[in-house]
């Protein structure tokens, strides 16, 4: 790809064969031509706005989406960060759309503290040990390989059992409006 080149494209052949689709079949699919769709994926042609929305639409996208993906590296790659609390100690990483937490604490530490989360779904998978989550209406015992997926936004509690390994994600939900 040229260094002036601010968009690739060639993105395109990627998710057309992610879809198991010819040329024909994502112009079939998208009503853009199978020449224009081989010069973007080529990045020999920029794309107009209805060009992207069709195409994106081809692959169940947004426009937005298409173009973000080529307009950025499909690779991202970020550091750890790493924070503790309430005798809970966290090793982190964080995208736009995820946090992932490698969460360790020892028996009868106890951590709360939902102010910190977005509307985010959360799931918590017990590496090692036990560990307890108390949700306003319910109470959840997890042992190594059990797992557990909740709205975020929700009062909880997490308390160690015993020492206790565990991932935690956080899933950004998609736009409700």
């Amino acid at each position: 790809m040229s260094t002036e080149t601010r968009f690739d494209f060639s993105v395109l052949r990627t998710l057309r064969r992610q879809h198991d689709m010819t040329l024909n079949g994502l112009s079939e699919a998208s009503g853009v031509s199978v020449a224009v769709i081989s010069k973007l994926e080529r990045n020999q042609q920029t794309a107009a706005i209805d060009t992207l929305y069709r195409l994106g639409r081809a692959f169940g996208l947004s426009a937005t989406d298409l173009l973000s993906m080529a307009e950025s590296s499909l690779a991202h790659r970020v550091g750890e960060k790493s924070h503790a609390h309430g005798g809970f100690s966290f090793r982190e990483i964080r995208y736009a759309n995820l946090a992932a937490l490698l969460g360790s604490a020892p028996q009868g530490a106890a951590i709360s503290r939902p102010e910190v989360h977005r509307d985010d779904t959360e799931a918590c998978w017990v590496l090692e040990g036990e560990l307890r989550l108390k949700l306003p209406h319910e109470t959840c015992n997890l042992t190594a390989g059990d797992s557990v997926q909740f709205d975020a936004i929700q009062e909880h509690t997490y308390e160690a059992l015993t020492d206790t390994r565990f991932l935690i994600l956080h899933l950004r939900k998609d736009k409700r409006y």
